[in-house]
């Protein structure tokens, strides 16, 4: 049987699917959020302050290196049971995070590593979550009418990380940092009975081949760019073999990468999406965007909750100016690119509106009350609500129906990408500029502070002596800080790129012929 699109319009398949799409991205979403309000009281226990970027760094790689591999073999082999194998991907990760350092997995002493490699794993299940769940929405709405679905979807994400904070701040001050992974597991299993008994899709008749030799390419090369970033100047000199040795192979991967995905005949990311110049341009500002929002906002908690001195459930708290605001803004734009067919304007004041929370946050000492850190993750907030999901939604209208799930995951890819190369670029900035910090305010007092992961803990910094807790809380809003001045630097791109984004109809809309054409459907799993 041909490939076929499934007929627009199904409105009532769309809102009986709906709800299980929905749980499956808040369990991503949900998870990154508990997580970042958890952070401290988890090095704390676990120790590895030097580590700390990479218990998110860990996750976001995972995640970005499994989505073109999630996106393309949804594309083939049909994208509900492989959606559902990513849910429970993500599931086993979450229950080997949970138990990260525990007796049963040898102690504390190697708590951290274990930790970062199962949030890798958690990650790798992460990939499919995002990616499958956009593109079966893509399948079953034409581009037109999907801006509405995916505006309500962008509202879940921003509820979830309005609920990640909170959530993750109860457990950590009234329960245990592990049930930040463990309460993934209800979730899961809810999602799973829904979405097995509801999602129905086209079933596929294609040729299976994946581009297995593209992926592995792909994978390397992106791993030894983040390693890169993350050890770079840190743990190794720039000049060093390690970092050396990670340029050229991430130059040799990359480059073969080319060639391989010309001549394979289902290519893991084909080349031919990037000839659109709108999916050029929108997986630079996807890039850009996961850079600048993933890579600063990981460090908020950290501020709120040692810095300013609130409660983890506090600091959750303290985060819904800018959740609350992302999710109202998500919704108006998905109404109204519904209602008006047009979009380029909402990347472009997006852009803009961020790069000025970041700059407003870069501006934050020790003396900086919460009511203002409100103010100024709000305008973010504002920012990101214009953005969200607008990336998708014109990556998905630039390219044909049969390259829909490429278009998804090179979509959340390229965010994902960013997001990597952000957290681990941002917290070689913090961990450099907190070294150094301490160093100069403290002198032997700060480099032990530095290497000792067990003094991070809130709790445990209030026992130390009046002027090394005030040289420490210097040294580390100063960090942060810095990490939002760099995060101005990509910020500033995306409505530049924006800008020359040119404004395609999408499809569905009043008159679209080549949407109207009746097209059989094909049969229903």
């Amino acid at each position: 049987m041909k490939e076929t699109a499934a007929a627009p319009g199904r409105r009532r398949e769309v809102m009986v699917v709906l709800p299980g799409l929905m749980l499956a991205i808040v369990l991503a979403m949900l998870d990154n959020m508990i997580v970042g309000t958890a952070m401290p009281r988890i090095v704390g226990e676990l120790g590895g302050l030097t580590h700390l970027s990479w218990v998110v760094t860990a996750y976001v790689l995972g995640t970005t290196v499994s989505t073109p591999i999630w996106g393309k073999i949804g594309d083939l082999y049909g994208r509900k049971n492989i959606f559902l194998a990513s849910i429970v991907l993500f599931m086993l990760g979450s229950a080997l995070c949970g138990m990260a350092g525990s007796d049963l997995l040898g102690g504390p002493s190697d708590g951290m590593a274990q930790l970062i490699a199962f949030r890798a794993l958690q990650g790798l299940g992460a990939g499919g979550l995002m990616v499958n769940a956009m593109a079966i929405i893509g399948d079953l709405v034409p581009p037109r009418e999907r801006g509405q679905y995916q505006g309500i979807m962008a509202a879940v994400m921003s509820l979830a990380m309005i609920a990640g904070p909170l959530v993750g701040g109860f457990i950590t001050d009234h329960l245990n940092w592990r049930w930040a992974f463990y309460v993934n597991l209800p979730l899961g299993f809810v999602a799973l009975a829904m979405l097995a008994v509801t999602l129905k899709l086209p079933r596929l008749r294609t040729e299976h081949r994946i581009d297995w030799l593209g992926a592995v390419l792909l994978s390397i090369g992106i791993t030894a760019l983040v390693l890169i970033t993350t050890w770079g100047g840190n743990d190794y000199a720039w000049g060093s073999p390690q970092i050396l040795g990670l340029a050229a192979l991430a130059v040799v991967t990359l480059a073969l990468f080319v060639p391989v995905e010309r001549r394979a005949a289902e290519p893991i990311l084909p080349l031919h999406v990037f000839r659109d110049r709108n999916f050029s341009l929108i997986s630079a500002v996807g890039f850009l965007l996961g850079f600048a929002m993933f890579g600063a906002i990981n460090f908020l908690p950290l501020f709120q909750q040692t810095v300013q001195g609130a409660t983890a459930t506090n600091s959750g708290l303290l985060l819904l100016p800018m959740m609350g605001a992302s999710m109202v803004v998500s919704l108006f734009v998905g109404r109204a690119i519904t209602r008006t067919g047009r979009y380029k304007i909402y990347p472009v004041l997006g852009g803009a509106i961020m790069a000025v929370g970041m700059w407003l946050l870069s501006l934050m000492d020790v003396h900086t009350p919460a009511w203002q850190t409100g103010v100024f993750i709000g305008v973010l907030g504002l920012g990101m609500g214009f953005l969200m999901q607008i990336t998708m939604l014109i990556a998905q209208n630039s390219v044909e129906q049969k390259d829909l799930g490429v278009a998804s995951s090179a979509s959340t890819f390229f965010r994902s990408i960013g997001g990597s190369f952000g957290v681990s670029l941002f917290g070689a900035v913090f961990n450099n500029e907190l070294t150094a910090g301490l160093q100069s305010r403290l002198g032997a007092a700060g480099e032990k502070l530095a290497s000792g992961g067990a003094q991070f803990d809130p709790a445990a910094l209030h026992r130390l002596p009046g002027n090394v807790r005030a040289g420490f809380l210097e040294s580390l809003a100063v960090s942060i800080s810095e990490v939002f001045w760099w995060a101005i630097l990509f910020a500033v791109l995306v409505p530049l790129l924006a800008a020359f984004i040119k404004e395609i109809p999408l499809r569905g809309g009043p008159g679209d012929a080549a949407e109207s054409e009746e097209q059989p459907v094909a049969a229903l799993d």
